[in-house]
């Protein structure tokens, strides 16, 4: 069974690495949506694969890491594609939460990232 908890962060960024005239090389924000998904079975008598408000307090201080800053700026994140976005996130998280199974990252309401680990 897979369970998911979304949350949502604004920031900045550029994409260093890109062509020239590029135009996410140029500074610009989004509003980022973060989906976590936790797989594992869901035993009696809680009927839970985990409880969401610890897949919360796991990923807040990884949120505020992230939220209302430049992502170029943060230790890892010199490339913030939405791909090093969703490994950054899992690589910090997975240590907290062993049953992760996936980072899925949408900086446009079309255009995202599905991370599931190496």
């Amino acid at each position: 069974m897979e369970i998911y908890k979304e949350f949502h962060f604004e920031a900045a960024h550029r994409l260093p690495n890109v062509p020239d005239g590029h135009k996410c090389a140029r500074l610009h924000g989004h509003s980022f949506h973060v989906r976590l998904s936790v797989s594992g079975d869901a035993p009696e008598p809680s009927g839970w694969v985990m409880d969401f408000g610890d897949i919360k307090r796991a990923f807040k201080p990884i949120h505020d890491q992230l939220d209302h800053y430049y992502l170029n700026d943060i230790p890892g994140l010199e490339n913030p594609t939405s791909e090093n976005i969703a490994r950054w996130i899992w690589d910090r998280l997975r240590p907290e939460l062993p049953a992760l199974s996936a980072v899925e990252i949408r900086e446009t309401c079309t255009s995202g990232c599905v991370y599931r680990g190496q």
